[in-house]
C-alpha cells in the first residue's frame, strides 16, 4: 500500500503542507544566527531518522561510489545555497515577491523532467502547473522587490528543483530516508562550517524557550518527516506531478498565520487556493508514461 499513487499524493501533501508551516514558526528564529539554526536543524533531523532506522531494524542505508557526489549536489544547492540565497533575496525584495518567483517551482520541474525523460508533458499538466502557479501568486500576494533581490530569489528557486532533482538519481538504491540522512548530515556540516567562519564564538548563542520550540518543530515535522514524505512522493509520482504540491505551501502559511496574526485570509487568498487545487486535481488526472527505474523508490527506505 505504502508504495500506491494514493500515498505519494498524501505524502506530496503533507510535505509540502509541514513545510508552509514551518514559515510561521521560523518566526522565533529572526534573531538567532541563520547558519547555525540550520544547522542544528538539519543534525537533528539526521539524528532522528538514524533513530528511526535503528528502532525498525532496518537496513541502514549507506551510499557508494557516485551517490555521493548526488547527495553532496542536493546538500549544497537545495539546503545550504537554497538558504543563503533566500536571506540574501529578502534583504533586497519583500518576502511576498521573492515566494512569487521560488513558487514557480512546479513549472521548473516539469520542464526538468520532460527533458530527462525525453518526452513531451501532457497538456493536462502543463495547465495544472500554471494554475498551481498562478494560485500560488494569488495567495501569496505581491510586494517590492529589485534586480539584486529577484536575483537572488531565481537562485533560490533554481535550487529548490535541484532538492528534488538531484535526489532521483539516488532514490532508487538509498530511499526517501536514506537521502534525506545523508544530504541533512552533510548540509549540517557544511552550515556548521559557514557559522563558525562566519559568525564565529557567537556562532550558537544561547536560546529563548520560543527558539528551542522552534526549532524541535522545524527539526522533526518541516525535515525529518517533511523530507522522507516529499522523496517518497517524488519516487512514487516522479518529479513533475510531485512538484504540484509546491503549490499548498503558501497555503498552509496562510492559514497557519491566521492565529498569530501573520496573515489574513481574504477572497484573492481563497481564489488563489481554489486555484491550486483545481492545478493539482488536473495534473494528477494526466496520463503519464511508466515512471523510469529510478523514479521508483523504495518508500521512505523503511522496507528491508
Amino acid at each position: 500500500m505504502l508504495g500506491s499513487r494514493s500515498f505519494g499524493v498524501f505524502g506530496a501533501f503533507t510535505a509540502m503542507f509541514a513545510v508552509g508551516t514551518g514559515v510561521t514558526v521560523s518566526a522565533q528564529l529572526v534573531d538567532y544566527p541563520v547558519f547555525a539554526a540550520q544547522g542544528v536543524r538539519y543534525l537533528a533531523a539526521a539524528a532522528i531518522l538514524v533513530g528511526a532506522v535503528l528502532v525498525l531494524r532496518r537496513p541502514f542505508p549507506w551510499p557508494r561510489g557516485t551517490d555521493w557526489l548526488w547527495l553532496v549536489g542536493v546538500a549544497v544547492t537545495g539546503l545550504v545555497i537554497f538558504n543563503i540565497a533566500i536571506i540574501r533575496s529578502v534583504e533586497h525584495s519583500e518576502p511576498a515577491a521573492v515566494a512569487i518567483l521560488i513558487g514557480a517551482v512546479p513549472l521548473v520541474l516539469l520542464l526538468a523532467d520532460s527533458i530527462r525523460l525525453r518526452r513531451r508533458p501532457s497538456s493536462l499538466l502543463v495547465a495544472g502547473a500554471v494554475l498551481v502557479v498562478v494560485g500560488a501568486a494569488l495567495v501569496q500576494g505581491g510586494g517590492r522587490t529589485t534586480f539584486e533581490g529577484l536575483a537572488w530569489a531565481f537562485v533560490a528557486l533554481l535550487c529548490e528543483a535541484a532538492f528534488t532533482l538531484l535526489a532521483v538519481p539516488v532514490l532508487g538504491r538509498l530511499g526517501a530516508v536514506g537521502v534525506s540522512i545523508h544530504t541533512c548530515w552533510i548540509a549540517a556540516l557544511v552550515l556548521g562550517a559557514l557559522a563558525l567562519g562566519i559568525d564565529g564564538a557567537g556562532a550558537l548563542p544561547p536560546m529563548h524557550a520560543g527558539a528551542i520550540g522552534a526549532l524541535a518543530y522545524l527539526a522533526v515535522i518541516q525535515t525529518a518527516l517533511a523530507f522522507s514524505l516529499w522523496y517518497s512522493a517524488v519516487g512514487i509520482l516522479g518529479p513533475a506531478v510531485a512538484g504540484l504540491f509546491a503549490g499548498v505551501m503558501p497555503i498552509a502559511a496562510a492559514v497557519t498565520g491566521v492565529v498569530p496574526g501573520l496573515t489574513t485570509v481574504t477572497p484573492v487568498v481563497i481564489g488563489g487556493s481554489i486555484l491550486v487545487g483545481i492545478g493539482i486535481a488536473l495534473g494528477l488526472s494526466a496520463r503519464l508514461a511508466p515512471a523510469a527505474p529510478e523514479r521508483r523508490a523504495r518508500v521512505a527506505t523503511m522496507e528491508p
